[in-house]
């Protein structure tokens, strides 16, 4: 299996949409995602296997933070290193982008989100209580250091 990481593009929105309706309960919309490519401090990353995209991954850069927005991978393609792939392909863009330190929010009960995070050197630094709806649900707030 071979995945190609690139960075999203206006004809992937379709895509995108399909897969935030299918992993998170309250998905961003088409508008919306069209905006965030846009938006000159924002990062978004697709993972492609055989023409298809399978997972992507987003950030905004605040000063020199990064804010990992989503990362989303199709059930079906999941545990595969996809997500990892995407989030290695982040790392490297935060370090040839003066990004020092990156957050994220995972869903408390997310317990393999947070173990693929830690992998990767991110740490738990408190909770965000009730961050997320349908269901209500408080946040694990992570944190990494990106070594220049």
């Amino acid at each position: 299996m071979e995945v190609e990481v690139r960075e999203i593009s206006f004809s992937d929105i379709d895509e995108v949409a399909e897969i935030e309706k299918i992993c998170f309960s309250i998905p961003w919309s088409k508008e919306l995602i069209a905006q965030e490519l846009l938006n000159k401090m924002a990062y978004y990353q697709c993972a492609i296997i055989d023409g298809k995209l399978v997972g992507y991954m987003g950030m905004w850069k605040i000063c020199d933070e990064g804010h990992i927005t989503n990362v989303a991978v199709l059930p079906e393609y999941r545990k595969k290193g996809i997500a990892s792939m995407l989030i290695s392909k982040m790392i490297e863009v935060c370090k040839c982008s003066e990004i020092y330190n990156v957050t994220l929010e995972a869903r408390e009960s997310n317990l393999e989100a947070i173990h693929l995070y830690e992998k990767f050197g991110f740490e738990s630094a408190g909770k965000r209580p009730n961050y997320y709806q349908k269901p209500t649900e408080s946040a694990v707030i992570m944190w990494k250091k990106i070594e220049q």
